[in-house]
């Protein structure tokens, strides 16, 4: 018997309105379309990075279903532009949601809307509500009802975060509110500050969902107080919310809760109406124009299955395209936008550049076949090379890939078999060769802290203060030493024959490769990362065994952790990116922006 043919799913249809990017999901071509559009309100900050894969799977749901939806970013947050929060404080974010559900009512044809909403986004859509049209219902996931409770957890949630990065007291953002390296526009805060949802004097919708968290009797008494302003509400448990929101690394949205949500969708009464209007044959989006750049949202690949932002220079391009992959499942825009700050810093300085999530992350959808854990699988080499395809069709070349963590991995072992990849900056790459059978699962949840930062911390003075008040696990932090004392003693017993064994040789082969092809590899190291563990190994402290590399060059970043979150050390990635790009080729033709939409348009028509 054989087995039907699935095809990729394609990544939803990238939008431009008002300063931000959209990514529209039409209904499904084997679907019937209903007139009915779903809008998404989307909570901030970490959440938010946490929520984006979620969003993407519930959209492929009501798309299969004949629901049209739409998601994007609110104005300083994602991919959109920034500068427009200062002056509007909470206005900005509640127009863009308005904005938005014209957007989809043009593209999807339909009258009616549900707008779902989670966190943070609870207050952005019940503000906007007055102004919104034909709203047929809103969902609200754990739902923000008190802006001041929120603020204070979000407080306490962006220690805990800073504490697990290791970062010291100094290094922590102590200005506003901020968590995951995202800091809160302050005349937005201000205003969230003085929500409260159980105060709403009418109801945002006629038909409400309240999809509640068990500890928190807030979303049950708000659910009660829609019920009495005279809402029908549906009240249903919010199953694995911990884990949906804890880290973008394990977020995963439980089953049950996502086909919940649909079911209650396409309950909604316009679900019974088949669509009557007609739906707007989506464009090529337009580029978004900041300072000095210009960006464009953008589908690409075999199927247009990958989702990602070209960023261009406004004026001559010069030096090598360059790549950005993701890091583990943090959407393209990276960890605290860190890649969308670096990509635009670059076009100031003429480089071109490609943000992209990898298949199955973030807003590109999975490849058909594949396990649902892809990191470090053959298949996002097949990503990144699609990515480059893309670049050169738009005659950006040469290229150079950039990446952290897993993203750096996956650069090295592309720029391996590629010749088209011309140099690598590899930022705290944790393994040069991933050995064949080796769990990633437990690869991350076993990734402790190198000796050097056990050491760092243990040297701390708020540290001590934490162990004397038992806040501290003192076995769990011991097992760990000692797992790493063990490691560190069999590499230096082995650190002889280290070429000579399997993963050795594997690793050897690796870098003399890049070597014959003189292809540049910059790498990257925040201080006692606990990537340089094989490092060292392999090549020795500070890197003085690559004489046999000199194509290799190794900078290391004091007092910085995993994911780069001092200013400085954001700096030396950018330097060694743009110092690679401009060394790599000479000038290029001017880039292209095609039919931007500048700055000063997007202010009218907010």
């Amino acid at each position: 018997m054989t087995l039907p043919l699935v095809l990729p799913r394609s990544a939803a249809m990238p939008v431009t309105f008002a300063g931000t990017v959209g990514l529209y999901s039409p209904p499904a071509e084997h679907a019937k379309p209903v007139d009915l559009a779903v809008l998404f309100a989307s909570p901030w900050g970490l959440e938010e990075m946490c929520t984006r894969k979620f969003w993407r799977i519930m959209s492929e749901k009501l798309s299969d279903r004949g629901i049209a939806s739409l998601r994007f970013d609110y104005p300083d947050t994602g991919d959109a532009l920034d500068g427009t929060c200062d002056l509007q404080g909470l206005t900005a974010w509640t127009q863009s949601l308005v904005q938005a559900a014209g957007e989809l009512r043009r593209l999807s044809g339909c009258q009616r809307i549900a707008v779902i909403t989670q966190g943070l986004g609870a207050i952005v859509a019940v503000e906007a509500a007055p102004l919104l049209d034909d709203i047929e219902a809103m969902v609200f996931l754990a739902p923000v009802t008190s802006g001041r409770m929120h603020l204070r957890e979000l407080a306490l949630w962006s220690t805990v975060v800073d504490e697990n990065l290791g970062l010291a007291d100094e290094q922590r953002n102590r200005q506003g509110v901020s968590i995951a390296s995202l800091t809160m526009p302050s005349s937005i805060a201000d205003e969230i500050r003085k929500v409260d949802l159980l105060g709403l004097k009418a109801v945002p919708a006629s038909h409400c969902l309240v999809v509640e968290r068990s500890d928190r009797p807030a979303d049950a008494a708000f659910a009660a107080h829609l019920k009495i302003l005279g809402a029908d509400v549906t009240r249903q448990n919010f199953e694995g919310y911990d884990r949906l929101v804890s880290n973008p690394l394990a977020a995963k949205p439980a089953q049950s809760l996502v086909e919940n949500l649909v079911s209650w969708i396409t309950s909604l009464p316009s679900t019974k109406n088949l669509l009557s209007g007609t739906a707007a044959r989506p464009l090529p989006a337009l580029a978004l124009v900041g300072e000095g750049f210009c960006e464009t949202p953008v589908r690409f690949g075999q199927y247009q299955r990958l989702s990602g932002v070209l960023c261009e220079p406004k004026g001559e391009r010069q030096g090598a395209a360059v790549v950005f992959i993701t890091s583990a499942y943090d959407r393209h825009c990276g960890w605290g936008r860190s890649t969308l700050l670096v990509a635009r810093e670059l076009a100031r300085s003429g480089i071109a550049s490609l943000r992209f999530d990898t298949a199955n992350a973030g807003d590109s959808p999975p490849r058909p076949g594949e396990p649902e854990q892809v990191l470090y699988g053959s298949g996002q080499n097949l990503d990144l090379q699609e990515a480059v395809t893309f670049l050169l069709s738009r005659q950006m070349q040469p290229v150079i890939a950039a990446g952290r963590c897993s993203g750096a991995y996956i650069a090295m072992q592309c720029a391996e078999s590629d010749d088209r990849i011309s140099g690598v900056v590899a930022v705290n790459i944790a393994t040069f060769r991933w050995k064949a059978g080796r769990s990633v699962e437990e690869a991350v949840n076993n990734a402790g802290r190198s000796l050097g930062e056990y050491g760092a911390r243990a040297l701390r003075l708020e540290t001590v203060k934490r162990l004397l008040r038992g806040e501290v696990n003192f076995g769990s932090a011991l097992s760990h030493i000692g797992r790493a004392l063990w490691a560190r003693i069999c590499n230096r017993a082995a650190g002889s024959v280290r070429f000579l064994l399997p993963h050795g040789r594997s690793v050897q082969a690796l870098f003399c490769r890049l070597q014959r092809e003189n292809k540049p590899v910059a790498l990257l190291y925040s201080e006692n990362d606990y990537g340089l563990e094989e490092f060292d190994y392999y090549f020795g402290q500070g890197g003085g065994r690559l004489a046999d590399f000199p194509n290799v060059s190794v900078t290391m970043i004091p007092a910085a952790d995993h994911n780069l979150t001092p200013a400085y050390a954001r700096e030396t990635y950018l330097s060694a990116i743009r110092h690679m790009a401009l060394s790599v080729t000479a000038v290029s033709p001017p880039g292209m922006c095609t039919q931007p939409v500048a700055a000063s348009e997007i202010a009218e028509n907010s």
